[in-house]
């Protein structure tokens, strides 16, 4: 694979639906992409919710939309440091993959895509104070892209991937 030319790019894809997730402290955007890889489009914003029902939609959501692979995005600084926010990340998803064990979650570069999403969102002639509704959507279209673009670049799926925590007492359980 040459890597070079844009029609080689989705013969390199894994076929089927991605989910991405954009997480937040107060709200998870959720977009995901076509069987082929594609097209990424919004599907919703959620609500964070302190009793877990949050966790209760995404995993709807990727049984729904027959996903098989979830993309968290990991915010790190633009030196690649991670903070209190990847943290938080990195927690979500583990919660996600012992959620959706055993179809893979992995976490991906999202450097910038809330501020991308800004962007693109003030381009669009929405204004400024309506962005809140519909950022975290698009930035979890951008953690799609991307990993989408890095797997048709290198041929390797994007990203981390998290391995759920076993709970106490099943580690021999096979």
């Amino acid at each position: 694979m040459t890597g070079g030319d844009p029609a080689d790019g989705p013969a390199a894809l894994r076929r089927g639906v991605r989910i991405g997730i954009d997480v937040g402290s107060v709200r998870i955007g959720v977009a995901r992409c076509d069987a082929a890889g594609i097209l990424a489009t919004p599907v919703r914003t959620v609500a964070r919710r302190k009793d877990g029902a949050d966790l209760a939609e995404i995993v709807s959501l990727v049984g729904e939309h027959e996903a098989v692979e979830v993309l968290v995005g990991l915010p790190r600084s633009l030196s690649g440091r991670e903070g209190p926010a990847a943290d938080a990340a990195r927690g979500y998803a583990v919660r996600v993959a012992a959620a959706l064990d055993p179809l893979p979650v992995r976490l991906v570069d999202e450097r910038l895509t809330t501020v991308s999403a800004h962007q693109a969102l003030h381009a669009s002639g929405r204004p400024g104070r309506r962005h809140r509704d519909v950022v975290d959507q698009v930035a979890a279209v951008m953690i799609v892209e991307q990993a989408l673009e890095v797997e048709r670049r290198t041929g390797a799926p994007a990203g981390e991937l998290v391995v759920p925590d076993v709970p106490a007492g099943n580690e021999e359980s096979e």
